[in-house]
């Protein structure tokens, strides 16, 4: 019987690509979606035409009923989840000195309590006759944890944090399951970037090059594939986390938009 893995936000972008590799190596896939409903059920269609197994799976991950009931679904369709990723984000500016608090709670809510629920919930559900380490938990986090600056401020207390969570999860929910973070640097479009900032700002790292988000894919597959591996993170971001930076990097490559954003 094939692995099971949920991917949150599967439907476009990096999920997508996930949800991709994981088929590709014989996993069977949940995608999930809230508003991007049609594009999963798209990507699930292609994955299949290609002789792989999907299904979607919609929830607002803002809702714990929602995620007990997605949880509940997966479980009752295909047994115990062996994977997790949770890859779906709330990214919103805000700053320090000024964020809204009900804006903080909905980017902790998704960003952080979200992935820890789906893995509480899936922490629940040992399954039988599951080797040791042989299911895994993988959060998605950003370079930006390891390379500080105060930009988007909300969204980048809330990625700390879930780093963090990684060692702690890991020691927690051993020996059955494994906990590992991805830390990707800048990959697509964000927020009020022109793809002229885009190219330019995708430049900036070691490498001199822009990332791989196919790479940064694999990685996720990499780690849920290779169960000596816990409790860690790769940065996966042509060293984009040794380059400091007192902003955000599309802010320092120039003015992301036509105006002017602080």
């Amino acid at each position: 019987m094939a692995k099971s893995v949920l991917v949150t936000g599967g439907a476009r972008r990096l999920g997508a690509l996930i949800c991709q590799q994981f088929a590709r190596a014989g996993w069977q896939v949940w995608c999930h979606a809230q508003h991007s409903l049609a594009d999963a059920q798209a990507l699930c269609a292609e994955i299949i035409a290609a002789g792989g197994q999907a299904r979607t799976v919609q929830a607002d991950l803002a809702s714990e009923t929602d995620r007990q009931q997605m949880m509940a679904q997966i479980a009752a369709e295909s047994g115990p989840l062996d994977c997790l990723v949770n890859n779906a984000s709330s990214f919103e500016p805000d700053a320090a000195q000024g964020f809204s608090v009900q804006d903080m709670r909905q980017q902790l809510e998704v960003n952080l309590i979200a992935p820890l629920d789906l893995s509480r919930l899936m922490a629940q559900d040992i399954g039988v006759n599951n080797p040791t380490g042989s299911r895994s938990i993988i959060h998605l986090l950003d370079q930006k944890v390891f390379n500080l600056n105060p930009d988007y401020f909300s969204y980048t207390v809330s990625k700390l944090a879930l780093e963090r969570s990684v060692a702690l999860q890991a020691q927690a929910l051993a020996p059955h399951i494994r906990v590992c973070g991805v830390a990707p640097g800048l990959m697509f479009l964000s927020g009020p970037q022109t793809q002229a900032n885009f190219d330019q700002s995708s430049q900036i790292n070691l490498l001199r090059r822009a990332i791989d988000p196919a790479q940064v894919a694999a990685s996720c597959l990499f780690l849920a594939q290779h169960d000596a591996l816990n409790g860690i993170t790769l940065p996966v971001d042509n060293g984009q986390h040794l380059v400091p930076l007192s902003r955000d990097v599309m802010f320092v490559a120039g003015h992301p938009s036509k105006e002017n954003h602080a």
